[in-house]
């Protein structure tokens, strides 16, 4: 396999960097920085991270850069993966610094409301449910309406209503799997 120039440059760049050559870390610098700030930027989202997830990158390029293997990845893809990596990790420390932040209120709130009582949340989000389930509900032809509604509200099975309505078994069974493929298709969409 040969490599290309550009790849074949920054090969013995990362090789020098290897031997602990600083200057051959300056070069790679600035000829790899900006594609990999961009993939920091694409990841974090904000400047001032990105420009610390890049400067955490280096530091781990610096030091795996020895145990780096042009045979097992191109050099701007390993220096990707690890740029890719300390993203991620950054972004879950940010996660968890958030979480941190609300435990606090999180507590009082849960020592204020009865355990077995939904939170504001728990309500909000029923309330966009249930819209949502109305508007999904009204898309179905009124017979699969009238099936679902039966067998989900009154708790009827099958051969119940296949009985209760004077319909065939296996055309009862049709309707709901149908209206229930429509609701499900319907409730990602507003989700």
């Amino acid at each position: 396999m040969s490599l290309s120039s550009p790849d074949a440059e920054l090969t013995a760049l990362l090789d020098r960097v290897g031997q602990r050559d600083t200057h051959a870390l300056q070069q790679l610098y600035e000829r790899t920085s900006s594609r990999l700030f961009g993939l920091a930027m694409r990841i974090v989202r904000q400047r001032e991270v990105a420009e610390d997830v890049l400067q955490e990158a280096f530091l781990t390029i610096w030091r795996s850069a020895p145990d780096y293997r042009a045979s097992l990845s191109p050099p701007l893809a390993w220096m990707g993966l690890i740029v890719r990596s300390r993203g991620l990790d950054q972004l879950r420390r940010q996660t968890a610094d958030r979480a941190g932040l609300t435990q606090e209120f999180d507590e009082v709130l849960a020592d204020t409301l009865p355990a077995d009582a939904p939170g504001p949340m728990d309500l909000a989000d029923a309330s966009e449910q249930a819209w949502a389930l109305h508007q999904c509900l009204e898309q179905l032809e009124r017979k699969q309406r009238e099936v679902l509604s039966l067998a989900y509200l009154r708790e009827l099975s099958h051969g119940e209503l296949a009985e209760q309505l004077k319909l065939p078994l296996g055309t009862v069974k049709t309707w709901i799997r149908r209206g229930l493929e429509k609701l499900r298709g319907c409730m990602e969409r507003l989700a």
